[in-house]
């Protein structure tokens, strides 16, 4: 394939723009070459500016479930602009949107609508904190919850050591308070616990990670969390972000029957429109301004567009009792393909998946949390990448995010996939 037209806008784009990108995972540090410039999508296949055709597995890093263009989405974008993109006011649509929601999702009375992940996120922490009148939160080493200061923090030397940033501009004093604990790992959990006696307002986690690759938890780690915060007292947050409205009508809690205090939701909710939101019971979202103490707010929050971009999606997604099988299905006939062409090219690998996330890290051994991700052949994953990409094939450019499939995909579409990885992987 030629990129002639992408590595001419590459380099206009870097003239202006810090790396030529509005998100760093675009730039292609993680495999080489230039970015691919997209021009026009629809149902499962992306078209680049120099006229490629691409089988996309990012689908926007998650949203598109239904596929790019999805007629109903794009109809209520178009007859909702048509009557003003914004106005700072209430609408009804916003209400309509939040019932839906909270019919969908176990365990919520209340949502509220914000831009993106990352504000949800910071919001659903001020909330805790707020909340519960404590500090100190608990994050997970590999999962990301947005560029938030609170969140770019890296390992201490022990249970009880805080942690330090791993961003400039991220203060030691924010960092004092944000505690890192392992994925998957129970007793370095309780260990924070023990080390930070009723300090601690919040674990935050992605229930199933989608940033280190698709992995997910251990069977009972999360009622295991779930209990430990029943007992200390602290709030349970699940950032379903990416989960959220795509592994189950009502998310990981209802997937894996365990109850998150807060949760906070963006793609799929926002139909890949800028959204997030985060919703909890009554108790907690009545903390926030204008009702209690907690001030949150946003000028372009409930966006007309955003909302109703959001509004078809659930409303599809709500009355389609058999999409998440058919996503389910379909993901599994991929994930069978690629490991038999995978074994028969004799090639070391593990696949991870959950539901319509799925990842390949090529490494033999299980793959249950960031260090054991970070275990990969990430050599092996550039060819991988490159080599798919000149078959027609757009996964993620990095090894340490999921695929995510959308119900556009035919059979024909995962097919071509798979004997386009047979090809790639003789050559890996």
């Amino acid at each position: 394939m030629i990129y002639q037209r992408s590595s001419q806008l590459f380099a206009e784009a870097e003239k202006v723009i810090p790396g030529g990108v509005n998100s760093p995972v675009r730039a292609f540090r993680g495999v080489g070459g230039t970015p691919i410039f997209a021009q026009s999508a629809k149902g499962a296949y992306l078209f680049d500016e120099d006229g490629n055709r691409l089988i996309d597995y990012i689908n926007s890093w998650g949203p598109m479930i239904l596929g790019h263009a999805y007629q109903p989405v794009v109809d209520a974008i178009i007859d909702k602009a048509q009557k003003g993109t914004s106005f700072g006011m209430p609408t009804e649509l916003e209400t309509k949107i939040a019932e839906l929601a909270v019919s969908m999702v176990p365990n919520i009375d209340k949502i509220r609508f914000v831009n993106s992940g990352t504000e949800a996120c910071m919001s659903a922490i001020r909330l805790a904190r707020g909340f519960t009148k404590r500090d100190k939160i608990i994050k997970f080493a590999g999962c990301y919850h947005g560029h938030s200061d609170s969140f770019l923090i890296q390992a201490g030397s022990g249970a009880s050591t805080f942690g330090t940033p791993n961003s400039p501009g991220v203060t030691q004093g924010t960092a004092k308070d944000t505690l890192l604990a392992g994925f998957n790992d129970l007793e370095n959990v309780k260990a924070l616990f023990n080390a930070n006696k009723n300090e601690i307002a919040a674990i935050i986690i992605e229930p199933v990670a989608g940033n280190m690759g698709c992995v997910p938890p251990n069977d009972g780690f999360l009622q295991a969390l779930r209990q430990l915060c029943d007992a200390n007292n602290t709030l349970l947050i699940f950032d379903e972000v990416m989960t959220g409205f795509r592994l189950a009508k009502g998310g990981v809690q209802e997937l894996y029957n365990v109850k998150a205090d807060i949760v906070c939701f963006g793609k799929v909710i926002g139909g890949g429109l800028p959204v997030g939101a985060f919703a909890a019971r009554n108790e907690i979202m009545n903390y926030l301004s204008p009702l209690g103490p907690v001030y949150q707010a946003g000028t372009l929050s409930g966006n007309p567009l955003a909302m109703a971009a959001g509004f078809a999606m659930l409303q599809t997604l709500n009355n389609d009792s058999e999409i998440f099988k058919r996503l389910e299905e379909k993901t599994l006939y991929l994930e069978k393909g690629i490991r038999k062409v995978l074994t028969d090219n004799g090639i070391v690998f593990t696949i991870n998946r959950v539901g319509s996330m799925i990842s390949v890290h090529f490494d033999a051994n299980p793959v249950y949390d960031f260090q054991t991700a970070k275990n990969g052949d990430n050599e092996t994953f550039k060819k991988f990448f490159h080599g798919l990409l000149k078959e027609g094939v757009y996964i993620a450019p990095s090894a340490y995010e999921t695929w995510f499939i959308t119900d556009a995909l035919t059979y024909e579409d995962l097919d071509f996939t798979i004997n386009a990885i047979n090809k790639v992987s003789k050559n890996l």
